[in-house]
Parts: C-alpha cells; structure tokens; sequence
C-alpha cells in the first residue's frame, strides 16, 4: 500500500511535535518552586515551634517554656499543683521597657531574647540583649539592666567547683587550679607531665597557646576533688585535612584510630585532692586497649555521686566490645573492684546502656540485653543481683528518672504496646522490686518525657511524622493535668503542606517487619507515575525516618526534595536500629557493607506493588555519612534497580574510619602470643601481646559494577569521615572508565555547614536531570540569603 508523500511528511511533522511535546512535559515536571517554599528554614517559619522544652525550676512543681506560633514569640509560666499558666511576662510591656533601655524599638511578638534562663541561686529570670545582661524579677514584674557579658567570655578557660570556691584551669597541657576568693589569683599547679597528646588539656593537640584554656576536668559534687580522664594518643597515628581557602593553605593535624591498628589510645583516670593538692590514680587497668567509659555510654560511662567523693564508678570495656565490667573505684587510696561483669556476643549493646546509682551506692540499677531484649536489673551494693525489674518482650532503652523516696523507677520503652509502631517510645512506671508497671503516656506515638525534681509531675510531647506535636502536663500516675499547647500548622496548609505518611513491609526475609515514611508532593495527583527516591541511612545506632514530627533537619530534606515531583521513602533494615531485639540490631555484625542492601530494595519492590503511581523503573537513593556509603554500595550492588545515587559524606571505606564505629559494628578479632622480650635486666623473658585486626568490605571494590549516576559529595576538612573514602572510590571508577559526578566543598567539615544550601539544590538538580529528565537552563541556583 502506498501512502501521498504529503500524508506521510504530515505523520512525521505530527510525530515529532508529539515527542517535543512529551520531552518539554518532562522537562517541565521539575517544581523547584514548591521545593523552595517547602525547605526547612520556610517551613519553621511558617510553624514555630514543634517541640516543648519544660524548664523545671529545682526542687519546684513549676516551670517555664518558650513557644512560637502564627502569634509571634511568649515565654509561659505554669504551677504543676495548682494547675496555673499564664504569661511570665507582658511582652508589650517588656518591648516598652527595653525600648527605653536602647531607644530603639522592639517587636513584642518577636523579642531577641538571647540565653534566656532562671538563675536558682538569685531567683530570678535572666538573658541578654546585645550582650547585656538583663534581670527579670518574676514576682515583682521588674527588669532590671545588668552587666555586659564581655567578661564572662574572657573566662571560657574556667571550669568552676560546685561550690564556686576553686576554679580549674590548664596551661601547656599541664592541670592548674585557683581559689576564687584569693585576691591575688595564685596558680596551683597539679601536674609537671602534661604533654601534648597526652594532655589534661580539653585540644590535646595544641602547640601555640602559653594561655589559660579550659581543661578536661569533672568535680565532684562536694568540691572536694576533681577527677581527669586522661587518654594517651602519643602512639595514635596522625591524620590531616588542609584548609585551602585560607590565604596560605593551612595543614591541620590530629590523631585518628583506625580498626586493626597497633598503636591504640590508652585511658587512665587521675583524682586530684583540692585539700592535699595530691592525685591518685586509680588501678583500673585489665585488658589491652581497653576503654574507660568511653563513646556511647551513658553520662560517658563514668558516674559520681551528689553526696560524697570518696567513691566513683566506671563502666569499663575491652576492645573487642563484648566484655563491660561494672568497676567502684575509691578516690583516696586508687584501688578497685569490679562490682559486676557482663559479657555479651557478638558485643555489648553500649547504645541503651544504663547504671543507675541508689543512694550513693547502696544498689544500682542497671541495664542488660542478656535475655535478646533490654531489660532492668537491680544490684545490691556489693554487686548481687536483687532481682529483676522488667520483664517481657519489648526494649527498655533508657532510665528517665528514678524517685529513691518512692522506689519507683520512670523509664523509656519500645515495642510494649500491641498494635503501635515499636520505634515510639511510650514512658512507664515501675516499682524497685518489679511490681506496679504502669504506662504513663497512652498516645499512640512517640514521646519524650520531663518530670520534676519532686516527681510528681512530668510534661511529655506527643507526636508522630503524620501527627503535629501535643504537649501535655501529667502527675505521675498518668492522668492528664493540662493541655499545654499543640503545633499550628494553619500556615503550612494554606501553602500546600501534606503530612508524610507512615508504611511497613517486609524485609527480605518475608517476615521481618520494617517501618518507614513517605513524602508526596504538595501536587500530588495520584494517576501520575512518579520516580521513587530512598533516603538512607543503614545504622545500626538509628533508622533514616523521623518517629516524631518534624519540619527540620532530614524530614525537612526529604519533604523539599518529594516536592520537586518525586515520592521519597525512609525505611529502616534489619542491622538498623538498637531498639528492637538483639538479633535485629545485630544483623549486620561482620557485615558492614552489604546487610542493609537487599531489604531496601524489596521494600521499594512492595511499595511499588501497592501503589500505581510509583514508577520502579526510575529509583533514587541518598544519604549522608553512613547514608552515603550505603547509596553508593546499593547502586554498585544492585545496578540494574538502582538508576541514580547522590552520596555525601560517605564512609566508603571503613578500614580507614574511626574504630568506635568499625571495630564496634563489624568486628575486631583478638590474638594472643607469647612474645620473648628483654627485660630492664638484659634478660629474655617470656610476654603475652594481644594483636588486632579488622578487613571490611568496601565500596571501591565495586567500581566495575556502575552503570547509573553517580554524585560523591565531601567536605574537604571533614575530619570525621575523611575526605580520602571518597577520593578512594573516584580513583576506582576512574581507573575503570566510568562517568560520574563530583563535588568538594572548601573547607566544608561533615556538615557542610554553609554549604548545606548548596548542596540541598544541588540534591533536587541531580534527581531532577536523571529521574525526570530536567535540563537546566541557568547556571545560578536560588540560594537563601
């Protein structure tokens, strides 16, 4: 059959405007306008205020909060027992009076009150206005103008007793005090063997000030000594990030632990005697490497008590994180015994622990996941066990306050309540010996919790990602005191806002539940085929998806993004998150890589076959940090689902970051010889040597496998995760032939700090050019002011 060549010309002509048509459809489906209006510093504008922070005057049932709305700015009082609010002050009143002060005008609704806080020594209210310091007297409705605070900051070095009588000071690494009332400021120096790297200093690598600079002390509540957890990194390998925006290039060194490595810091603790003027030092050492407190614990893993210095306690760690010694240490004479140990494979979940101290040390109380779930334990003061607390299937994570009057414990729990998400933390009560559970805060969400110091009242914020906050007074059996004041949200409405959703699947176990949430456009019109976009983060300290509502920090980040024209998902994987079960947390033990991988993409798989307007043709991934590491090993891994990753910060290669992270969530394997050594005598003589090692997967091992977009993203001074993970997957992609994308921020730490604004626009660009097939016009991006 033959066509005229003007019908044929004419289907052409029809087909090609047809294909403009769709490719400038495409083009156009970037909203970088609704991104805009929906980034987090918009939307904290047009909310305010999400959390309530109760500030408890001491041994009162009365507190103060701030709080902002669509009403502008107010401070408020509340008395718990005679279930009072009102405002803490006339802000007409205030703005006339400061008005008078600066003769300038204020705005009543929006007063920069700077360090806004209740002085319990003098009893009264005080903040600071272009560096005044301001007196509010509560009961007479008076302020009064006080002194610049110019001198305070001259004293940054100063750490000060209790009691205000000594002042704690360092000077080239070495430990120094004075008493505040000596007219003539007379140094007492308590040490001659501070050096750097091995310094009573808080910057241990200082090499320039001959000045006061603040030390690494913590008094004892009495004043009567101080104690100095002193870490020698003398041996620790150097590290070294350059600054080269500086006017000459700038090299900055500090010392940095990678796993496996020999020459490992060493702790010690010092206790120094304010009447003596001498120190002990206290005989804690057991195991090679070992920690002292350390990252993760509790208060940091060392406790005092408020009635006496004669004793501490220290929670006590090897290196292969699956021993902790529960350890009482007497301050005057240096010796110690271990109260209690316990260990725990593959190691000791130091995330959720906790030693509660009764009484200055006639029990504890104390945290354990021996039975798979974290559970309360009380001890006597010789290290029994009494008895058992809690019980059940479900995580005690945390001790919020313990009432010794009553022999009651307040405490943070997960996954109790049937039917709710077990990443809300609901807040319980329970009797010393176990007895009288009870759940205080019945919302179906997630809590916080903050009670007074006579624990009978508590305020608690209740909230989930799809429930703006309510925040509520309490008494201590539960009951519901007084609405305190809830989230506007009428502002972000009227612009367009959608609340994100909440989902489960299955992991790729085909039984393992996982939650997360999702981000729609503002726009959003369900008979579209929208790409979907993974925001990750794979653990095992958290999951990647707000459990509160939020309008700031990654919430805010993956909202902004969802309205460039995108579904955008969290979701947490087995390995994710320590307040589940043991074995959960555990999962990606040994693999710290690939564990989280497989079950993000089967829940992307399920979301995708539950919802027709998910195009699982066209996915996304990205992160930060741990996030960043996992989008690009889930791109190299899983190519032909993964189209785009953008990745920043990303630890690629653990063997080269920090041993708190990778020896503790991967592993460290411990051998011991026996070594012939010479002694101080010239003889040979027989010694055991522990040895370490690790060897972890890493992402420049896949870099055959790309065949998406790839942007790696870093912070030139970042001295968390070193700009070299980076630089090492681009040399294997280099060396491979692959195309990818590359941005350095100058100067920028893990952070990005100024560059945060950049980067996010960057974020939509990327997606935008890859998944929606965008291209920019411009070479400027709509940066904040």
């Amino acid at each position: 059959m033959k066509y005229p060549i003007q019908t044929i010309t004419s289907f052409l002509i029809l087909l090609m405007a047809g294909i403009l048509v769709q490719d400038l459809q495409a083009r156009q489906n970037a909203n970088f306008e609704l991104a805009e209006r929906f980034t987090a510093d918009n939307m904290r504008n047009m909310t305010g205020s999400t959390f309530l922070r109760a500030n408890w005057l001491e041994d009162k049932d009365q507190f103060w909060y701030e709080w902002e709305n669509s009403e502008g700015k107010r401070w408020m009082f509340v008395d718990a027992s005679r279930q009072n609010m009102r405002p803490l002050f006339d802000r007409d009143n205030m703005a006339a009076q400061l008005s008078e002060e600066f003769n300038r005008g204020f705005d009543a609704k929006n007063l920069d009150l700077k360090g806004f806080d209740y002085d319990t020594d003098r009893e009264l209210f005080t903040f600071h206005v272009d560096s005044i310091e301001f007196k509010y007297h509560i009961d007479r409705n008076f302020l009064e103008k006080g002194d610049s605070l110019e001198a305070e900051e001259r004293e940054r070095w100063a750490t000060y007793s209790p009691d205000s009588t000594y002042i704690a000071f360092a000077r080239e690494h070495d430990l120094f005090v004075m008493r505040t009332d000596d007219p003539d400021s007379t140094e007492i120096r308590l040490t001659e063997d501070g050096e750097r790297w091995y310094s009573f200093q808080a910057d241990h690598g200082d090499t320039t000030s001959t000045e006061r600079l603040r030390a690494r002390v913590n008094w004892f509540e009495d004043s009567k000594k101080l104690y100095v957890k002193r870490q020698d990194w003398r041996d620790v390998d150097e590290l070294w990030v350059i600054n080269n925006v500086k006017s000459r290039p700038e090299l900055e060194t500090y010392k940095y632990n990678m796993p496996g490595e020999d020459n490992h810091y060493q702790d010690e603790i010092l206790v120094f005697d304010m009447e003596s003027q001498e120190h002990v030092r206290l005989d804690t050492d057991k195991w090679p490497d070992q920690s002292l407190g350390g990252v993760y614990f509790s208060n940091g893993g060392i406790y005092t008590t408020d009635t006496s210095s004669d004793h501490m306690y220290i929670l006590r760690r090897n290196r292969t994180w699956d021993e902790v010694d529960v350890v009482k240490a007497d301050t005057n004479t240096g010796e110690t015994q271990v109260l209690w140990s316990e260990k725990s494979e593959p190691y000791f979940n130091v995330m959720n622990s906790y030693l509660g101290i009764i009484n200055d040390g006639e029990e504890f109380i104390w945290l354990s996941e021996r039975t798979g779930w974290g559970q309360l334990y009380r001890y006597d003061s010789e290290g029994n066990l009494q008895n058992r607390i809690t019980d059940g299937h479900f995580m005690v994570a945390n001790v919020a306050a313990i009432d010794t009057t009553g022999q009651t414990i307040y405490f943070e729990g997960f996954g109790k309540e049937d039917g709710r998400n077990p990443y809300h933390a609901h807040y319980y009560k329970v009797g010393f010996d176990g007895s009288g559970q009870q759940l205080i805060t019945p919302e179906n969400a997630n809590h916080s919790f903050s009670i007074s110091d006579s624990r009978s009242y508590f305020v608690h914020n209740a909230s989930r990602p799809d429930m703006p906050t309510k925040a509520v007074l309490r008494d201590n059996r539960g009951r519901e005191v007084m609405q305190l004041e809830e989230v506007d949200l009428t502002r972000m409405v009227e612009a367009g806002y959608t609340l994100p959703e909440q989902f489960s699947v299955k992991a790729k176990d085909g039984y393992t539940d996982l939650y997360g949430v999702m981000w729609k456009p503002a726009d959003f019109d369900p008979e579209k085929k929208y790409p979907i976009i993974s925001y990750v983060y794979p653990g095992p300290q958290v999951e990647p998806y707000p459990r509160s509502f939020s309008v700031t920090g990654t919430a805010a980040r993956a909202h902004s993004l969802a309205q460039v024209g995108f579904v955008v998902v969290a979701m947490g994987n087995r390995g994710g998150s320590p307040l589940r079960e043991k074995w959960y947390h555990n999962y990606g033990y040994g693999n710290l890589r690939d564990y989280a991988l497989a079950d993000n993409r089967y829940g992307i798989e399920q979301l995708a076959g539950r919802h027709s307007f998910i195009d699982q043709s066209r996915v996304g991934i990205y992160g930060h940090s741990g996030g960043g590491f996992m989008s690009t090993a889930a791109l190299l891994s899983y190519p032909d689902f993964y189209k785009v990753a953008v990745s920043s910060a990303g630890n690629h290669d653990n063997n080269i970051y920090n041993i708190w992270w990778s020896e503790f969530h991967h592993g460290v394997d411990a051998k011991t010889d026996s070594v012939t050594i010479e002694n101080g005598n010239g003889e040979e003589v027989k010694e055991e040597r522990t040895t370490f090692s690790s060897r972890i997967p890493s992402n420049a091992e896949l870099a055959d496998n790309l065949q998406g977009r790839l942007l790696l993203v870093h912070g030139a001074m970042d001295n968390n995760v070193h700009p070299a993970h980076t630089y090492r997957v681009a040399e294997e992609l280099l060396k491979a032939g692959k195309r990818f994308d590359m941005m350095i921020f100058p100067e920028a730490r893990h952070g990005f700090g100024r560059y945060s604004a950049y980067f996010e626009r960057m974020l939509w660009d990327y997606f935008a050019e890859h998944l929606l097939d965008y291209r920019p016009e411009g070479v400027d991006y709509n940066l904040p002011d």
